[in-house]
């Protein structure tokens, strides 16, 4: 023969060979089964250890719908700015619960009216003040040993309620409320159940003995103070303010 031809399949080209056939395409490289299987097995056991242990092992992708939060507050004004002159002796800590109810006469509640449960937590003070002590309110023995000290007596201060150890622990309202609460725009208020909180919390102070924890403290410091100083003889006494 005078030539020579290469006959190859128009399926099984040679290299550097094109083929012939219309729409003819390589056969794409498939990958192994075990393969497939391992890298399965692989994610699985990566996911597991990642739940278990709470490690990230890929790169957590932000949530482009997430809320964000804009603080727009104007920078704090001072007013003024006062000297202290009492001291604080003593402080309780108290806490009730305050049980409210408002309902209309021979209307059932599940009708009309509001039964709310509050607990309220927060503290009150014992101050004694020393802004009212005169020049007479210290006398010094001649020999500087004994020194005898009239202070006011301790009175309490306004109850604060913590926010944050406070909360409405169930509330219930008939169904007019309740209508009434969708279509106002004022929501209900919860000053009523502070200011009774307080109001609470103040008569629990003045029955606690805390004003008298309060002088004993006050005593103790000022005794120990003055002692401290060289004097031997040291008595504080409170009396009432003036009227």
């Amino acid at each position: 023969m005078d030539t020579e031809r290469q006959w190859t399949r128009p399926d099984h080209g040679t290299a550097g060979d094109r083929p012939t056939t219309p729409g003819w395409r390589p056969p794409r490289p498939r990958l192994p089964l075990r393969l497939v299987v391992g890298i399965v097995v692989l994610l699985a056991v990566l996911l597991a250890v990642s739940r278990l242990t709470d490690l990230r092992l890929w790169p957590s992708l932000p949530n482009p719908f997430a809320s964000r939060e804009v603080d727009r507050s104007q920078p704090v004004l001072l007013k003024s700015i006062e000297d202290l002159k009492v001291y604080k002796a003593a402080s309780g800590n108290f806490q009730v619960l305050v049980d409210l109810e408002e309902s209309a006469r021979g209307i059932p509640l599940v009708i009309k009216g509001e039964r709310t449960l509050f607990v309220a937590a927060g503290s009150v003070d014992a101050e004694v003040d020393f802004s009212t002590i005169d020049k007479g309110a210290i006398e010094v023995s001649a020999d500087g040993r004994s020194a005898r000290i009239t202070l006011p007596r301790a009175h309490l201060t306004r109850a604060r309620i913590d926010p944050d150890r406070s909360y409405v622990f169930s509330r219930k309202r008939g169904l007019l409320d309740r209508l009434g609460s969708v279509l106002s725009d004022n929501p209900t208020s919860e000053r009523q159940l502070y200011q009774l909180a307080e109001d609470r919390l103040e008569r629990a102070a003045t029955e606690s003995g805390l004003v008298e924890q309060a002088e004993r403290n006050t005593r103790a410091m000022l005794e120990s103070m003055l002692r401290s100083l060289g004097y031997r003889d040291v008595t504080v006494t409170f009396r009432d303010p003036p009227t």
